[in-house]
């Protein structure tokens, strides 16, 4: 359920010739960029990168980097990184905060397939010289370090099968540990850093259909707890990726100034995998097509790339 609109053919050369004079002369043609880059899928634009050096002999994200500036350069920017690559400098931003961004750390660990997360783990690897593993375990202690390494490290049985007594046991194990208010108990870390999706699914169903409540709803403190701010994160990314996904969108949309980072990041990780049934989601709670409140929310050649990666094209 993609938005992305992509031709089935295309000139990777060509692209690149029309790229290198958008951003020749006076002034930058964002005009054509977007036009161009809007509407090409990973592969393509990986292709259209590797031509660009092949001819012109320097890196394009890095010109387009020189040429562009602001929510707009970041957005091109992210959106023309391979996935996992783009994937691995999310992760980074988000560590090196002044306050790391945790949620974010789960979120690309819960909503990504393991053979996703391996390639994520794999470039930040290559990009940084250094492990995502060994980067969360750094800007991070106690509880939430070992559930955030744990999420990260994971590589989870990617089928359907399920052990249905099994998703019993372990309902009764986690309902144990949140009756207790035991948010780190280390058996809630095991299950949720472990079993395989559907099992979790299968787990989170057995739970409500016996507690008579989702387990989402059991994940309150009477403090705020950062690190039942994460484990709840976890849980909803596994449970419900889309509707995780619009409740990000419509926060970073209704607070007061728009958070560009978090739009960003959804509308360029999503465009190509589920966007479509996040906007339809949107539009089902909000009342307002998602479209319309990025249109709103934003501005100039930024808002025309993130409604071009939505489906419609702004002028």
């Amino acid at each position: 359920m993609a938005t992305l609109t992509a031709p089935d053919h295309h000139s990777p050369i060509e692209d690149a010739e029309a790229l290198r004079k958008a951003c020749q002369g006076w002034g930058t043609d964002e005009k054509a960029i977007i036009s161009i880059m809007g509407h090409r899928n990973a592969s393509q634009r990986k292709l259209i990168r590797q031509a660009y050096e092949e001819t012109y002999h320097e890196d394009l994200l890095k010109r387009l980097e020189s040429e562009l500036s602001g929510d707009f350069e970041k957005a091109v920017y992210r959106w023309i990184l391979d996935p996992a690559d783009r994937d691995a400098v999310i992760a980074n931003a988000a560590l090196r905060k002044q306050i790391p961004d945790y949620c974010i750390i789960v979120e690309i660990s819960c909503t990504r397939t393991p053979e996703e997360l391996l390639a994520v783990r794999r470039a930040y690897q290559y990009r940084y010289k250094h492990s995502l593993e060994e980067d969360v375990a750094c800007h991070s202690t106690g509880d939430i370090r070992k559930i955030l390494v744990a999420l990260v490290s994971a590589f989870r049985y990617d089928g359907n099968e399920i052990n249905a007594r099994l998703a019993n046991s372990e309902a009764e194990i986690l309902h144990n540990a949140l009756k207790d208010k035991a948010f780190d108990h280390e058996e809630v870390i095991r299950i949720l850093s472990t079993r395989s999706k559907q099992q979790l699914l299968a787990t989170f169903n057995s739970y409500k259909d016996t507690h008579g409540t989702s387990i989402t709803k059991n994940l309150v403190a009477d403090q705020p707890n950062e690190f039942l701010s994460t484990l709840r994160t976890a849980f909803r990314c596994i449970k419900d990726p889309t509707k995780y996904f619009e409740k990000v969108v419509r926060n970073a949309i209704n607070r007061i100034g728009t958070d560009e980072d978090a739009l960003t990041r959804v509308i360029v990780t999503r465009a190509e995998k589920d966007l479509k049934k996040i906007k339809e989601l949107y539009h089902e709670r909000n009342s307002v097509y998602f479209d319309h409140a990025v249109s709103k929310d934003t501005s100039g050649d930024y808002k025309a790339f993130l409604c071009t990666l939505l489906g419609k094209e702004y002028k």
